[in-house]
């Protein structure tokens, strides 16, 4: 429980169904321990999104015991595209796909409805900022990072300092939109893969769920007749592939061979603009049993091209508590209001 005079602030993860809330104490201790979850209601709208937010906001407290008084700050993460400041890009998301979301001001309008101060991250930012705080604890204003967070799509996030670089418009750190070399990376006849936003090979359209469905399995699919996912509508073939993955199936290997070569490339890029202390690698490709986890993580640094200077330095590590990691940084970043 909360002690009746420590201020705090209070973490808003929000996603495509669930919001999850977290409660940081200024003096950095977190009062809660897991998921603390409730529905995120972004497909009625966002009026009713707002509303949802706020009552997560509510509960979060309650179940702590901190009184409302106590709070100093809020911290919001959405998935993207958005601004810095908290606006939702003018073409939409997949998450915010009805017309009244588009270019619509997610933080002011929860500050409005809080009547405190909102600071915003898009989630694969705020979960690269746990990863880098959580990985260096107090050295974490001394040290850099890059995440690449695998989930529907292909999240992340470049920390320097301690702090998010979110560049002009909001919108550096899109690592899944970093197109890539593709020469030796795809199998001999395997097409250019095409990401949801109309980019030709990059990142988020290899490793991806979402890459898997669109461009890996169809072609492995061909290397491999008479497969049993050949029978599954495609994205519940790609939903199973880590499954298969894990007990060694051939055709799940050469996927998830393909996906850590391209975080590979991906952290490559990274090593020559940004030179980072510890690359990390998040998502639910790594949220699996551990000798495919530790399999998995291994081949991307095999991949990963770094200069015997860079070598003798850098890390490679993995998200910490991914369920939990977007909360907890967005919680962070409110603690600088």
């Amino acid at each position: 429980m909360g002690s009746a005079a420590t201020p705090v602030v209070v973490g808003l993860d929000n996603g495509g169904t669930s919001n999850n809330a977290t409660v940081l104490t200024v003096d950095g201790r977190f009062l809660v321990d897991g998921l603390l979850e409730s529905p995120s209601e972004v497909h009625a709208g966002p009026q009713a999104a707002i509303e949802a937010l706020a009552g997560a906001f509510t509960r979060a407290l309650a179940s702590v015991g901190v009184s409302r008084d106590l709070v100093r700050a809020v911290g919001l993460d959405t998935p993207g595209p958005a601004s810095a400041s908290g606006v939702i890009s003018s073409r939409g998301s997949t998450n915010f796909s009805q017309p009244e979301w588009r270019g619509y001001d997610v933080r002011g309008a929860l500050a409005r409805r809080l009547g405190l101060p909102v600071v915003y991250l898009n989630d694969g930012n705020a979960a690269a900022l746990y990863a880098h705080h959580s990985y260096f604890g107090a050295d974490a204003t001394r040290r850099s990072s890059v995440s690449a967070v695998v989930g529907t799509g292909l999240g992340g996030g470049l920390v320097e300092g301690g702090r998010v670089i979110a560049g002009a418009a909001g919108m550096a750190g899109e690592l899944g939109h970093v197109q890539l070399p593709l020469t030796g990376l795809l199998a001999p006849g395997q097409p250019d893969p095409v990401c949801a936003c109309g980019f030709v090979g990059d990142a988020e359209s290899i490793a991806s769920l979402t890459g898997i469905a669109r461009n890996l399995l169809p072609y492995w699919l061909t290397r491999f007749p008479g497969h049993p996912l050949a029978a599954e509508p495609p994205v519940r073939a790609a939903k199973l592939v880590r499954g298969l993955g894990e007990r060694g199936d051939p055709l799940a290997r050469e996927i998830f061979i393909q996906q850590a070569a391209a975080i590979g490339r991906l952290f490559t890029l990274a090593a020559n603009l940004a030179d980072p202390h510890t690359y990390f690698v998040g998502g639910g490709v790594v949220e699996a049993a551990p000798a495919f986890r530790d399999w998995f993580l291994a081949t991307v640094r095999e991949h990963t091209m770094l200069r015997k200077e860079q070598a003798a330095v850098a890390t490679f590590a993995l998200v910490p508590e991914r369920d939990m990691a977007g909360a907890r940084g967005v919680a962070l970043a409110a603690l600088r209001v």
